[in-house]
């Protein structure tokens, strides 16, 4: 019987394993950096510097620092929902931009840790 990733190979798909650094930087949905969105601005200069990849998710309720809650509830209806940016790369390239971040980041949290990185490829057109 032959295994997944035989399979796979033969099907023409590449599956690739290494270590990376996720960088997840949780901030507020009205952070603004030079008149635009804080997310959008990290997410355009990640794209800028060759970042492998990054996705923003907008929270339905959360808390920091000053354990006000916010949320999508009509009732309590905020303005400031959280936002997390998850970034995946090589530990050199995300050495590389923390110095950037630091220079848009006014406010907020990041964290970061090693974590294995498994990416399929296909050769084949879709």
């Amino acid at each position: 019987m032959k295994t997944d990733q035989v399979k796979a190979i033969e099907e023409g798909q590449m599956k690739r394993e290494s270590t990376a650094i996720l960088l997840r930087i949780f901030i507020g949905e009205s952070d603004q950096y030079k008149g635009k969105p804080l997310y959008m601005h990290i997410i355009e200069m990640l794209k800028a510097e060759g970042i492998a990849g990054a996705t923003v998710f907008r929270g339905i309720t959360g808390f920091g620092k000053h354990s006000f809650i916010h949320t999508t509830s009509i009732l309590r209806l905020s303005t400031d929902l959280p936002i997390l940016i998850e970034v995946a790369d090589l530990e050199e390239n995300i050495d590389r931009i923390r110095p950037k971040l630091d220079e848009v980041i006014n406010q907020g949290l990041i964290t970061e840790e090693k974590v294995k990185i498994v990416f399929y490829d296909s050769d084949k057109d879709k």
